[in-house]
């Protein structure tokens, strides 16, 4: 299948799907998440690339640090600019993160750093 797929064939794969929609850079690196298992398709972990994607699809992926849960409301027909892509579906649930926020950075050494200034003579407090 190519790039230039008729829309009329009422499928487009996956990994070329995620590229249009944007939710992957490249197409190898949509492929490499789909092969991860990290794609999940109408409730079932897809790990190959050309899985067929229909308009309805329900998608579940990571994007950044947060889990997407997408319907496929458009195939598309090419990588266009965002407001086109996000015409290629529909949220169905908040973005949900994967991860908790990074705690802020404190040096190693600050308590000691404190205490030597405290113990300091004629060390302004």
């Amino acid at each position: 299948m190519s790039v230039s797929q008729p829309l009329t064939a009422g499928y487009r794969r996956l990994d070329q799907w995620l590229w249009f929609a944007r939710f992957a850079k490249t197409r190898s690196l949509a492929a490499r998440l789909i092969a991860a298992g990290a794609v999940i398709l109408n409730g079932v972990a897809v790990k190959k690339a050309n899985q067929a994607v229909r308009v309805g699809d329900q998608l579940i992926l990571p994007q950044g640090g947060f889990r997407r849960t997408v319907r496929v409301t458009a195939l598309g027909a090419r990588r266009g600019p965002f407001s086109e892509a996000r015409l290629l579906y529909q949220e169905t649930a908040a973005p949900v993160r994967l991860a908790p926020p990074v705690v802020e950075w404190v040096p190693l050494f600050a308590e000691a750093e404190a205490d030597e200034r405290e113990d300091r003579p004629g060390a302004a407090a």
